[in-house]
């Protein structure tokens, strides 16, 4: 991280292609973009029709001719081409042209724990074609744990857990770097086909597909305490007979059908603890596990942590935007590493 953030201070702008949602980071203004990754394409023209939040409404709406398409799954771009007609477009004739202004323009770029350098290079050309001369690219987990403000840098243990769309990545940080680390395939995207799962063969219910989760219908009050609602209704469609029904959901069939995918969470911070020295596990007990990322809003979530681990949790206080925030941050310069200068003999 002391290496990499003199490169970082010289970058003109930030992305975080994420598979939910896509943010840009400008140096000097701040966030610019924050809608989702997904675009509409005319499949007879090859046109761009929507992109963002537009797009996004378009799900399960679209007539044959039109189909949407997300050029980012899992945090890695798949689709490179698609990605850089839908960052131009989100970006907007004015910011890209006081960008390409820019001598020498740098972007700097999230990237999941671990990204194979296929990954890593899909996200390089990505900007790339954004006209970006040099691509620096920051662990997500680096960046997050800057942005929601835990101290990295210092020779104390910090533990992060970024919760999103399509992966989960857990880790342990001291003197800025990465101690110890996990990626587990369940995110957001997993409780959601548990949802529908449940509801699809216990009530032959399905649901629509469109921008409303499936997740924020079958979930009220507390979502996966005890407390929470002995029922909840739900609107979908009939399996068999194709029309609109709604059902009176138990919500403790919901919570167990949540806990499922997650209990791959729970074993995966526990490898990471096995992993980490003793010392550090140490400083954990008392300062616990923050949460980021969008599906850290999961309600209940922090509390089955906190019954698995007897950890504190923490839900930082804006945790969709921590990896763009801290990717900023370093951008602007805020961020003073600790220097390690050799003794002399």
């Amino acid at each position: 991280m002391t290496v990499s953030l003199e490169q970082l201070r010289r970058c003109h702008f930030a992305v975080d292609l994420g598979a939910a949602r896509t943010r840009v980071y400008v140096r000097g203004t701040g966030i610019v973009v924050d809608e989702p990754s997904v675009a509409a394409v005319n499949i007879r023209t090859g046109g761009l029709i929507a992109v963002g939040e537009f797009a996004a409404r378009m799900t399960g709406r679209t007539p044959g001719y039109i189909r949407v398409v997300r050029p980012v799954s899992g945090g890695t771009v798949v689709d490179i081409e698609m990605a850089q007609r839908m960052l131009r477009h989100l970006l907007g004739d004015k910011t890209r042209r006081s960008l390409r202004r820019r001598p020498r323009l740098r972007a700097a770029a999230c990237t999941p724990h671990d990204a194979d350098p296929l990954a890593q290079r899909a996200t390089v050309e990505t900007l790339v074609g954004l006209g970006a001369r040099r691509v620096e690219l920051v662990d997500t987990l680096i960046a997050a744990a800057v942005g929601c403000g835990l101290p990295v840098e210092r020779p104390e243990a910090t533990m992060i857990m970024v919760c999103g769309a399509a992966a989960t990545q857990v880790a342990v940080l001291s003197l800025g770097s990465i101690v110890t680390a996990e990626r587990i395939p369940v995110g957001g995207e997993a409780v959601d086909r548990a949802i529908v799962h449940l509801l699809r063969h216990e009530h032959e219910l399905m649901l629509p597909s469109q921008s409303v989760r499936p997740l924020q219908l079958a979930l009220s009050g507390t979502g996966l305490s005890s407390q929470a609602p002995q029922t909840t209704e739900i609107h979908g469609r009939d399996v068999v007979t194709g029309l609109a029904r709604s059902v009176r959901v138990s919500t403790a069939a919901v919570r167990d059908a949540i806990r499922t995918p997650l209990t791959a969470v729970l074993d995966g911070i526990g490898k990471v603890l096995r992993d980490c020295p003793p010392d550090l596990v140490a400083d954990l007990a008392d300062r616990g596990i923050t949460l980021v990322g969008g599906s850290a809003l999961l309600p209940g979530f922090d509390q089955m942590l906190i019954r698995a681990t007897g950890m504190p949790v923490h839900i930082a206080e804006r945790p969709d935007v921590c990896a763009i925030e801290g990717l900023g941050a370093m951008l602007e310069g805020r961020i003073d590493p600790l220097v390690l200068d050799p003794l002399a003999a």
